[in-house]
């Protein structure tokens, strides 16, 4: 994925190499701040149609999700795509794309 060839590059251009783990706690922050825009924008739930997220939180969680897989070694467009069809046959044999779990 050009993508994470882009991270990647940027990751080793500024020295911004870590471990896994902290890979995984920074997505969960940078997710975790999609969620407060999103608590703050619906004044906690009671305006869902208030929901509003900044493009550049996205990113964030972007760049923080393809660090993660570059550090684990996982391509995240066969990861992608291997989620997709997971999703296709679930919604084939169910009609619903959810785990139901």
């Amino acid at each position: 994925m050009e993508e994470q060839d882009r991270v990647a590059a940027f990751v080793a251009e500024h020295g911004l190499e870590t471990d896994l783990a902290y890979r995984v706690l920074d997505l969960e922050s940078e997710v975790g701040e999609i969620a407060k825009e999103v608590t703050t924008s619906t004044d906690y739930g009671s305006d869902p149609d208030a929901a509003a997220v900044a493009p550049d939180e996205v990113g964030d969680a972007l760049f923080a999700l393809l660090a993660l897989a570059e550090a684990t070694g996982i391509d995240a467009d066969e990861a992608l795509a291997a989620s997709l069809s997971k999703y296709e046959a679930r919604i084939d044999a169910s009609g619903d794309a959810g785990s139901g779990r």
